[in-house]
């Protein structure tokens, strides 16, 4: 069953339930009005035949009746009447009796001594037997017979009742009330159906169109909640699925265009050394290589060439075990200025052979300590290093260190003067197999994969790396790492952190 059908059903019980309710307060109201539980049979029957007189009270105006017809002169007995009047206080009613020489008999029922002057005139065709009448606020109901006496008199019998006249509104305007109560309930249940069809189901509709769009693999379009109420919030819970899923699918698409890219990558950067060792490995044994110092040469160059394939081989490993997760960080406390003096020195020599000067910028004096897995901040270090060094194309070639402590953070800088980075190219060179250069000639860069091992690996550390170059002027590269509250002296090996 659908939710229209079940809301539809849920206004018809609600406005069947108020109708009831309202019928059974109507009848209620009408009893309290009257002041007569039997009297509520006879409302609206009472009304509708202008019978104003209960089944007592017309069953003595009856007997008054006849007897008004046969022997209207008993009708001056008045020990006869003083009867019929105690007949007829019984039921809350009363006995007037008049001629035209005077009243005969009235009853004390009513202690209205101005009811003669109020009531109707002779009419002895009796074309109106039954009526009302009020005097001041007091409201009266009343049958009438007119006749002549023996004597030729007109006479005239009253069988009257007092009554509200709040109930008499009541008989008159109530059917008015209930119809036009019984309309706007049933109006009011019809808008509020529509508006709650509107605002629950058509919005359901939307979602249920949205879920069919998704299945059929359709992302493009867009659910904006029109109301802050629980289907608005619903609305938007589903728009932010659709845009998680849709970020969800192009970044499986971004990520199926990397794998190809990278795989085109891989497959260049492993095919030159492997065609490089083939073609020497070729020469060697068509006996091009025909002296001993062709041959060392041949040798060393498949040697190299092998060293590079296996280098390549496990930055790519390395890089992909990051990627993944899946390399465990032990931390340490360290100070990171004798830290960078060993990787100075360590590096002095190497450069120099190549005509590049390393050293420091500025060398803080008191220890900077920080959390840092040595290991891997040295192959980050190294890694920039070895970068820099490879786009050096001035004269003289120079790399500088420095250290900018801060409270929570400290933050090491590179720098160095080489050929710069075109701006277009700074938000890639963390990207594995990047190059600012397209040709990926191995001769004026690495593998591509330092820089993005360095970005895993200080990301890894809880820490940030960023760049900032100029073209023709040089490159400076940061990264930060958390500092301690270690300011001991424990020696270069540092100690181990147990939050880690």
């Amino acid at each position: 069953m659908s939710i229209r059908i079940k809301l539809l059903l849920s206004y018809t019980g609600m406005l069947l339930i108020s109708l009831l309710v309202f019928a059974m307060t109507a009848s209620l109201f009408t009893i309290a009005a009257t002041g007569d539980v039997h009297s509520l049979r006879d409302f609206y029957k009472v009304h509708y035949q202008l019978n104003p007189l209960t089944e007592q009270e017309e069953s003595i105006f009856l007997e008054l009746k006849y007897l008004a017809k046969n022997e209207p002169d008993r009708l001056q007995d008045q020990q006869l009447l003083k009867d019929f009047d105690f007949k007829l206080k019984t039921v809350r009613a009363g006995l007037y009796v008049r001629r035209e020489s005077g009243r005969i008999y009235q009853s004390y029922t009513f202690n209205q001594p101005e009811l003669g002057r109020h009531l109707p005139p002779y009419d002895l065709n009796n074309n109106q037997i039954r009526s009302t009448f009020n005097i001041g606020e007091r409201f009266y109901a009343y049958a009438k017979y007119d006749f002549p006496y023996s004597d030729g008199q007109k006479g005239s019998v009253f069988v009257i009742r007092e009554r509200s006249p709040f109930g008499e509104v009541t008989r008159k305007l109530l059917p008015a009330f209930v119809i036009s109560l019984a309309g706007i309930i049933v109006i009011f249940n019809a808008l509020l159906f529509r508006w709650i069809t509107r605002s629950v189901v058509k919005p359901l509709d939307r979602l249920r169109h949205s879920a069919e769009h998704i299945q059929r693999g359709n992302l493009q379009f867009s659910l904006e909640p029109n109301t802050k109420d629980e289907i608005g919030q619903l609305n938007a819970a589903f728009e932010n699925m659709r845009k998680r899923l849709q970020e969800s699918v192009q970044l499986r698409l971004e990520d199926e265009a990397n794998r190809k890219e990278l795989i085109s990558n891989i497959s260049h950067d492993l095919r030159t050394p492997i065609t490089n060792i083939k073609g020497y490995i070729e020469g060697i044994r068509d006996g091009v290589a025909d002296t001993p110092e062709k041959m060392n040469k041949y040798v060393n160059i498949i040697y190299s060439k092998a060293v590079d394939l296996d280098k390549l081989v496990d930055e790519l490993f390395l890089y992909s075990k990051l990627d993944l997760k899946q390399v465990p960080f032990t931390l340490v406390a360290v100070d990171i200025v004798d830290f960078l003096d060993d990787c100075i020195e360590e590096q002095r020599y190497v450069l120099e052979e190549k005509g590049v000067v390393i050293g420091w910028a500025h060398r803080p004096i008191p220890p900077v300590n920080v959390f840092a897995d040595l290991e891997k901040i040295k192959r980050t270090v190294l890694n920039i290093i070895g970068n820099a060094q490879n786009y050096m194309d001035k004269e003289h070639k120079n790399i500088h260190i420095s250290v900018h402590p801060e409270r929570e953070w400290v933050t090491v800088e590179i720098s160095d003067n080489g050929t710069g980075i075109p701006q277009e190219a700074l938000p890639h060179i963390f990207e594995r197999f990047y190059r600012a250069e397209a040709s990926r000639n191995s001769s004026t860069g690495g593998s591509g994969l330092g820089l993005a091992i360095a970005s895993q690996i200080i990301e890894g550390h809880g820490g940030r790396i960023w760049v900032e170059s100029e073209v023709g002027v040089g490159t400076r590269v940061f990264f930060t790492l958390r500092r301690t509250t270690y300011e001991g002296g424990e020696g270069r090996h540092g100690r181990q952190h147990s939050d880690y």
